[in-house]
């Protein structure tokens, strides 16, 4: 596991400090950030999160799509608990969690826009960081590329609907001309540069183009994250300071959200009588988060001051060992997986 994503935590928690030093030393250049913006869209931001999006979209390959068959019990069990489960039961736990249970700790005007962002964060499947939970599973890579592929393209015509009816059931307005441009921007037209990127380095030889292009950009991705999360944090400084326990607060019904779907995915993938290499990655993509996309709707929604820009990066601040403890669970549990007789008898058939 690269050294930025085994401490991504710890990077976090370091843009927090620099990001609440930096608004309140800088408070006019944040205002000047925060200012420049075209019909409700921040430049600055969109620019960095193109940066960080696209070098992890050219790694999915959607000619995989045309192997999603071969593994359809691990494929429909991940997309019933992507699509049908995950973003309701958030829509559940942040109704329970933050509109009732910690409603007198939090700041009640941004109680709704706290519901949004964990919303927005459960609408959107991992993408690239599942190819390394998967690794460390030993999962299997072609289902795994097959799946993410597959929810990548889900996401372009799903991610707006499954937002807006959430957010409308739970009685938080949603601006829909807002709501569409963001998957325009953030879904749609970067994965056509993604794929047009690929396609041209592909066309050129052999993968190891791609791999040493990815390489490049990789440190600029990883920056423009980073750079993100301090323009998060120096906005959100004075909420930080003044109920710090709110960023614990937020980490609550995410974690519940994280082992819940994983543990149902494995638990389904393992009846079904799929492999322990499927069910590995299965459970891995149903629980994490495409934390990325998250953190750009929300700002494009709400605005960098608001709870659900905090909200999704809180998701952000738990994904690496929230995930290595799920990661830590499919591989103690291996033994036990593969003693239940649909597993048996699934092997047998295929002569393994």
């Amino acid at each position: 596991m690269p050294a930025f994503e085994r401490y991504l935590t710890l990077w976090v928690a370091l843009c927090i400090v620099v990001g609440i030093a930096l608004g309140h030393l800088l408070p006019g250049v944040f205002q000047a950030i925060g200012a420049a913006e075209i019909a409700k869209v921040n430049i600055p931001v969109a620019i960095l999160i193109w940066l960080m999006i696209i070098p992890m979209l050219m790694k999915i390959d959607f000619r995989a799509l045309s192997q999603v068959g071969r593994h359809w019990r691990g494929i429909g069990v991940t997309l019933f608990i992507n699509w049908a489960i995950k973003p309701f039961s958030m829509a559940l736990l942040a109704w329970l969690f933050i509109g009732w249970f910690f409603r007198p700790l939090l700041p009640a005007e941004q109680i709704e826009s706290y519901m949004a962002g964990l919303i927005i964060l459960a609408a959107a499947p991992c993408t690239a960081m599942v190819f390394v939970w998967s690794n460390l599973t030993k999962g299997e890579p072609l289902f795994t590329l097959s799946q993410v592929a597959l929810n990548d393209a889900i996401m372009i015509v799903a991610f707006a609907p499954i937002v807006g009816l959430l957010l409308g059931l739970s009685a938080i307005s949603v601006p829909w001309a807002t709501l569409m441009l963001s998957v325009g921007l953030y879904i749609v037209i970067p994965v056509i540069i993604a794929q047009a990127l690929r396609a041209r380095l592909v066309a050129r030889g052999p993968s190891s183009a791609l791999d040493r292009f990815l390489a490049k950009l990789q440190p600029v991705s990883l920056a423009s994250l980073l750079a993100t999360l301090v323009l998060l944090f120096g906005f959100q400084g004075e909420q930080i300071i003044a109920q710090p326990a709110v960023i614990a607060l937020l980490a609550v019904p995410i974690l519940i959200q994280v082992y819940f779907n994983s543990g149902l995915a494995y638990l389904l993938n393992r009846i079904s009588g799929e492999k322990h290499c499927v069910a590995g990655p299965s459970a891995l993509i149903g629980a994490s988060n495409f934390f990325e996309l998250a953190v750009a709707a929300a700002i494009s929604l709400f605005g960098f001051q608001s709870g659900a820009a905090l909200a999704t990066v809180v998701g952000v601040l738990i994904e690496v060992p929230v995930m290595l403890s799920v990661v830590w669970i499919v591989n103690r549990s291996r033994d036990w997986y593969e003693q239940a007789p649909a597993v048996a008898r699934n092997s047998v058939s295929k002569g393994t």
